[in-house]
């Protein structure tokens, strides 16, 4: 029985970074080492280039430009890469992931440097 192989990845149908769940067998290209690849979150298979992939997966807190970064406030729209300031916190972060919650409300997921991953709210009326 083959083995499956898990990656972190970033899935372009759930707009996150992901595991993903690499089909068995060889590459479909050898020059481009393009594979296979089930998201778990979203269950959607997808081709992927390994190396570029991987690579470009994460978005980290470290090294935000502190000048060009948006305070953040629950009224405001962000997009995934933005850099934020989160004023109660006294924290910087990033926008990694963007989502409409089941009650039509829209939430955005920050990396921040101290506080880790938070879950927000993003434009919200009131």
């Amino acid at each position: 029985m083959a083995r499956i192989k898990n990656i972190e990845a970033f899935c372009n149908f759930c707009g996150a970074t992901t595991k993903m769940e690499l089909a068995a067998g060889e590459p479909v290209t050898e020059t481009d080492n393009k594979r296979w690849a089930k998201c778990k979150k979203c269950k959607h298979t997808m081709q992927i280039t390994l190396e570029e992939k991987i690579k470009e997966a994460k978005i980290t807190a470290e090294g935000i430009d502190e000048a060009n970064c948006t305070v953040y406030s629950p009224k405001k729209t962000f997009q995934v890469g933005e850099s934020i300031f989160h004023e109660s916190w006294n924290d910087f972060g990033k926008v990694t992931h963007k989502e409409v919650m089941s009650n039509g409300k829209s939430s955005i997921t920050v990396e921040f440097q101290k506080a880790g991953t938070k879950k927000l709210i993003e434009s919200l009326t009131i």
